[in-house]
């Protein structure tokens, strides 16, 4: 049986608010942690991306909080009491978005730090007084160190996207951030993936955690389905508009590896009609957050990402994913995927592979568990049924390329087919050769030399005796001063 919202027993400022984002029943992450997570105990929880595990923390956190809600406007009774730390600056986002919409009827107050904006702004919401600080460790810790951060009365710390973090070089700055904050408090990791290696680190900042895996680690979500297509890079375009064309998909989610190769596509893309937007590390964060609202408005069809885009978005009904490039990282891979088919509903993830990705769909393989068809895809009814884009260039193009080619093709194979009498006799005549290039190389005599006429010529004619021919004589020139005798 499905357990529902109703059956927590939240606050009523909590339960309205819940009830007005349309929540009901409980993801199978949510039923477990929620009710553990209102003990005060640790937790490690795992579960597939897209299955509400921020509800899963901020509302009993929030429930928890509750007992310091108060109306003054002075800063010292609003000290941050609980920490969440994430990965990327739209993750952290995201999440203190969802938590402001939780909190919507409570007296809590809640901030978000990240880099890549201007740190006043942050520094003066920072001054107000906050109950709930959601951030990034790199720009957390410069809060701290200009002292616009008091971490002395934490007693919720939250690292979403765990694995991330840790696995990502964020493990040095975590450190520095635990030392701020006190001895007593209850920590909550969660994530999608959790390796044995994540785990031993997880261990130290944990004390008697409870874990909770609501599926097997890193297994992909049931409600997507999974393709493999064999492709060379140049041809890894026309499959996208092909597929996208196939399944009349609107919006999706196209992944690379690279900054550069990020931005190339997105460009091309655009040339080709479509509405895209590139997401990605070298991008200023103010251009990152508007081609996310973009692209959640309807506003931008095709986003084209590197895996900074990977972690933790949470944006509805979107049909489809394209891993352009195999993730170099197989964890990736079940990240990626995870932006489409969330909340139960039914998504495509479509991985285009060249020659050279074999081994990585081997590491992908050996991670979910699951033996991967790569199958190839039928290029040709692209020209028939492709993606049009504006007003149908694409589709005029082929086709004019189409009327062309069968014809030259017809006449070469009718002409190799004729027999050989009725074949053209003709032949180019070959130009004529001067025999003079044919004959070998000789040296030239002392006195042929000598007696060339090219060569003899009235200047070089009485020279002295000893010098050769080839070296001209001083020109003899006016004095302009004698010498005096």
């Amino acid at each position: 049986m499905t357990a529902s919202f109703s059956n927590l027993s939240l606050a009523e400022p909590l339960a309205r608010a819940v009830a007005e984002m349309g929540y009901e029943s409980m993801t199978p992450i949510q039923a477990q942690a929620i009710p553990v997570v209102l003990t005060g105990k640790d937790v490690m929880g795992a579960a597939q991306t897209g299955t509400g595990k921020t509800a899963a923390f901020s509302l009993p956190l929030l429930q928890r909080l509750l007992k310091h809600e108060n109306t003054s406007t002075s800063p010292a009774r609003h000290p941050v009491r609980a920490l969440v730390l994430l990965p990327t600056r739209e993750l952290a986002d995201q999440v203190a978005q969802q938590i402001k919409l939780y909190a919507k009827y409570t007296q809590m107050r809640s901030a978000v730090v990240f880099g890549g904006m201007d740190m006043k702004p942050q520094t003066l919401e920072l001054k107000r007084g906050v109950e709930i600080l959601v951030a990034t460790p790199g720009r957390l810790l410069d809060h701290i160190e200009a002292k616009n951060a008091v971490l002395n009365q934490v007693e919720y710390v939250v690292l979403d996207e765990a694995d991330r973090m840790l696995d990502i070089g964020f493990l040095p700055d975590l450190q520095r951030i635990l030392s701020f904050l006190p001895k007593q408090r209850t920590t909550l990791l969660f994530s999608a993936t959790f390796s044995p290696e994540i785990k031993r680190l997880a261990g130290s900042y944990l004390q008697d955690p409870i874990t909770i895996e609501v599926a097997r680690p890193n297994e992909t979500a049931s409600t997507v389905e999974q393709r493999f297509y064999s492709a060379q890079d140049d041809d890894k375009r026309r499959v996208v508009k092909a597929v996208l064309n196939e399944r009349g998909i609107k919006q999706a989610f196209i992944f690379v590896n690279s900054k550069l190769g990020c931005g190339r596509l997105a460009r091309s893309l655009e040339r080709e009609g479509m509405v895209t937007a590139a997401l990605h590390g070298d991008k200023t964060q103010d251009e990152r957050l508007k081609a996310l609202e973009a692209f959640k408005k309807g506003e931008v069809d095709l986003l084209v990402c590197t895996d900074v885009a990977a972690r933790g978005l949470d944006i509805k009904d979107v049909p489809a994913v394209f891993n352009f490039d195999v993730p170099f990282n197989a964890e990736d891979y079940v990240h990626r995927i995870g932006r489409t088919g969330r909340a139960g509903a039914s998504g495509l993830a479509v991985t285009l592979v060249s020659p050279s990705d074999m081994r990585l769909v081997a590491d992908i393989e050996k991670l979910i568990k699951t033996k991967l068809q790569v199958e190839n895809y039928p290029l040709q009814e692209e020209r028939s049924s492709g993606y049009s884009g504006e007003g149908g260039r694409e589709d005029r193009r082929d086709d004019h390329r189409e009327d062309r080619r069968p014809e030259r093709g017809f006449e070469r194979r009718r002409e190799e087919e004729a027999p050989r009498d009725r074949r053209s006799s003709f032949r180019p005549a070959q130009a004529s050769r001067d025999p003079f290039f044919e004959k070998p190389y000789e040296a030239p005599s002392m006195e042929r030399a000598a007696a060339a006429s090219w060569e003899a010529s009235p200047k070089t004619t009485g020279s002295r005796p000893g010098i050769s021919a080839n070296i001209k004589p001083k020109r003899k020139l006016a004095a302009l001063f004698k010498s005096g005798e």
